[in-house]
C-alpha cells in the first residue's frame, strides 16, 4: 500500500481501475442485447416484447446516472460503486434464474441499469476528472472509453457462451464474474476526491451564478439539449450500420465488423479528444467533433460500395467517440466541482434519450419511405442542433480555456 501513497502513482492507478470498472460493468449492456433473440424465443414474445430489457436497462441507465451522481457528489465515489458491484452481479444472476419475462426485465432494468452500470459511468467520469488537472481531458477520455472497450471486448465472448452453453448459464457466470472484479476495484477507490473549488470560473473571470452568461438552469439545459441532438444523430449509423449494408446487397456479417471498428476507432477518438479538450477546452473540442460526425454523415448519403462503408465506418468511429467526454469538460470548468456528478449525469441521461430517439426514429423513417435517405437527412438534422448548441456556447465563451500544470496529489 505504500506505493499507493505516493501522490503521483495513485491517480493513475484509480484511473485504470475506474476504467476496469466501466469495461466490466458495461458487459451487462451488451448481454441485454446479445440475449433478444434466445430469451423471446423461451419467454415466447416477438422481438418487440423482446427488446423491452433492453429498454428498460437503458431508461434505468439514463435516470440512475443522475441518482448516483447526487450520490457521489454527497458522499463520494465509493457509496455507490459499491452498490453497483452488488446489484449488477445480482441482477445478472436473477435474471438468470427468471421463469417470467416481466421478472427477467425488471432484474435488467432495475438492478443491472438503474443501480448498476448508471454507477459506473457519469459518477466516475466525475470522481476522476477530480484527480487531474492539466491531463483532466486525457483522463475523462480514458475512462469513457471504457463503453467501446466494453463494446469490443464482451459481444464475441457472450455470444461464444451463449451459442455453447445457453443464455442462462451464461448470465450465471457473467453475474459470479462481475461480483468477483468490481468489488476489488471499488476498493481500490477508497481515498476521497480533494475537490478544487477554485477552478472552474472562479479562473475565468466568471461568477458561478451566470456561467457563461446564463443561469446554471440554462446552461445546464442547453447541454441536455446538445446530448439529445449529437446522440440522435451518432444513433442512425451505429443503430443500422447493418441493416444499411444489407439493403445496399452486402452480407450482414461485413455489417457486424463496421459496428466493431466505429466501437474500436472511437475509443482512439475519446483518446485523442481528451487530449485535445486540455489544449482547446472543452467547447470547442464539441465543436470539432460535432462538425466531423456530420460531415461523415453528409457522406453516407452517397455510399454504395463495400470499401466506402468500411471508410466510413472508421471515420465515424473517429469522428463521434470524444463527443461525449466533452460535456465532461464543459461541466468542469463551467460549474462547481460539487455538483459534477449529477450535472454530467443529467447530461448523459439526456444523450441516452437521444440515442433511443435517433434509433427508432432512422426505423420509422425507413418503414415510411423505404430507404434510409430520409434517415440520414433527420440525423444531419440532429446534428446541425448540437452545432448551434456548440456554436453559440462557444461564442458567449469570451475567456481562454484553463489549464493547470500537473496531476492532482493524492
Amino acid at each position: 500500500m505504500s506505493a499507493l501513497r505516493s501522490s503521483h502513482l495513485y491517480p493513475v492507478v484509480r484511473l485504470f481501475a475506474s476504467l476496469l470498472l466501466m469495461a466490466i460493468a458495461g458487459s451487462a449492456m451488451y448481454a441485454a442485447i446479445l440475449v433478444l433473440e434466445p430469451a423471446a424465443a423461451e419467454f415466447g414474445t416477438g422481438r418487440g416484447a423482446g427488446s423491452m430489457p433492453y429498454t428498460l436497462f437503458m431508461i434505468g441507465f439514463g435516470v440512475g446516472g443522475v441518482m448516483m451522481g447526487r450520490l457521489s457528489d454527497r458522499f463520494g465515489i465509493v457509496a455507490p460503486t459499491l452498490l453497483a458491484s452488488l446489484c449488477l452481479p445480482a441482477g445478472l444472476l436473477f435474471a438468470a434464474r427468471a421463469t417470467e419475462l416481466w421478472h427477467f426485465s425488471l432484474s435488467l432494468g432495475v438492478l443491472c441499469g438503474l443501480f448498476g452500470m448508471a454507477a459506473t459511468f457519469a459518477p466516475v467520469a466525475s470522481d476522476i476528472s477530480h484527480w487531474f488537472t492539466a491531463r483532466r481531458g486525457l483522463a475523462v477520455g480514458i475512462v469513457i472509453s471504457g463503453t467501446y472497450v466494453a463494446g469490443a471486448v464482451w459481444p464475441p465472448v457472450l455470444q461464444h457462451f451463449i451459442d455453447t452453453y445457453g443464455w442462462r448459464a451464461t448470465f450465471h457466470g457473467l453475474g459470479n464474474l462481475t461480483l468477483f472484479t468490481m468489488l476489488p476495484l471499488c476498493i481500490v477507490l477508497y481515498r476521497p476526491a480533494i475537490l478544487d473549488h477554485g477552478d472552474g470560473l472562479a479562473r475565468r473571470g466568471g461568477t458561478r451564478r451566470r456561467p457563461l452568461g446564463f443561469s446554471g438552469r440554462s446552461l445546464q439545459g442547453l447541454l441536455c439539449i446538445a446530448g439529445v441532438g449529437c446522440c440522435a444523430a451518432m444513433a442512425m449509423p451505429q443503430v443500422h450500420v447493418v441493416p444499411l449494408t444489407i439493403d445496399l446487397g452486402f452480407d450482414a456479417a461485413h455489417g457486424a465488423r463496421m459496428l466493431a471498428l466505429m466501437l474500436g476507432f472511437g475509443v482512439v477518438s475519446r483518446l485523442v479528444s481528451g487530449w485535445l479538450s486540455d489544449r482547446i477546452g472543452g467547447l470547442k473540442t464539441l465543436l470539432l467533433g460535432s462538425m466531423l460526425q456530420g460531415l461523415v454523415i453528409f457522406a453516407y448519403l452517397f455510399a454504395g460500395g463495400l470499401t466506402t462503408l468500411y471508410v466510413l465506418a472508421v471515420a465515424f468511429g473517429l469522428s463521434q467517440g470524444g463527443i461525449v467526454p466533452s460535456y465532461t469538460m464543459i461541466i468542469r470548468a463551467l460549474f462547481p466541482a460539487g455538483e459534477a456528478g449529477w450535472r454530467i449525469g443529467m447530461t448523459m441521461l439526456f444523450t441516452v434519450c437521444g440515442m433511443a430517439l435517433g434509433g427508432w426514429l432512422a426505423g420509422a423513417l425507413y418503414d415510411l419511405t423505404g430507404d434510409y435517405t430520409a434517415s440520414i437527412l433527420a440525423a444531419l438534422g440532429f446534428n446541425v442542433l448540437n452545432l448551434g448548441v456548440a456554436a453559440w456556447l462557444l461564442a458567449c465563451d469570451r475567456e481562454p480555456p484553463v489549464g493547470a500544470a500537473v496531476a492532482r496529489p493524492a
